[in-house]
């Protein structure tokens, strides 16, 4: 396997693009970046100073992921999606002087194993998207998504339990669900799932 960057895409040297991993037209990877194995990083993408993305996660066009965000294994983060890093954003200073990167502390953004992002979704700073959770496309995120949530809008808020395999889960009664995909159970105590 090898390593496919497209001619106009922008690697800094100091970057690392894991095996079978492919980086498409106008991409930047800034330094210190961490790309997993067989990833996809989509046109017109930027990922900041020391991300952290995992193995086989999916970048569409012109995301933005700003350090220093991590992204753990088979993560989906769809086009025009947007992790900030910014909790309390200003150009200038109370003095009116410009900010430098002394004046900020930056938060990342954490998005755990197999979660995705729909298009065009803005995540603020600081929060976690847990594991297999979904962003319906458009959301705002504000606060930390649970794992296996399906959330919506702006702010998002909780829709729906979803699987592992992304589709809803049907209620079978006494905190018990199951995917109509493969099976699979899952149990609800006080508003957390896990897989049964």
């Amino acid at each position: 396997m090898t390593v496919t960057i497209a001619d106009s895409a922008d690697v800094d040297p100091r970057a690392s693009i894991g095996e079978g991993t492919k980086v498409w037209h106008l991409s930047q990877i800034r330094e210190n970046a961490v790309i997993g194995a067989d990833c996809v990083i989509g046109r017109a993408t930027y990922i900041g100073p020391g991300v952290s993305v995992g193995d086989r996660c999916k970048i569409q066009n012109l995301a933005q992921v700003f350090e220093p965000a991590r992204l753990e294994a088979g993560v989906f983060i769809g086009p025009g999606v947007i992790l900030t890093n910014d909790q309390y954003p200003r150009a200038v200073n109370p003095d009116g002087g410009l900010k430098s990167a002394d004046d900020w502390e930056a938060a990342g953004v954490t998005v755990r194993e197999g979660a995705a992002l729909g298009a065009r979704t803005v995540v603020v700073a600081g929060v976690t998207i847990g594991r297999f959770a979904i962003v319906g496309a458009g959301a705002v995120v504000t606060r930390d998504v649970p794992d296996f949530a399906l959330v919506i809008g702006n702010p998002a808020r909780f829709h729906r339990w979803v699987g592992r395999a992304g589709r809803p889960l049907i209620d079978e009664g006494e905190g018990v669900w199951r995917c109509p995909v493969n099976g699979e159970k899952y149990a609800e105590a006080d508003g957390i799932l896990t897989l049964a």
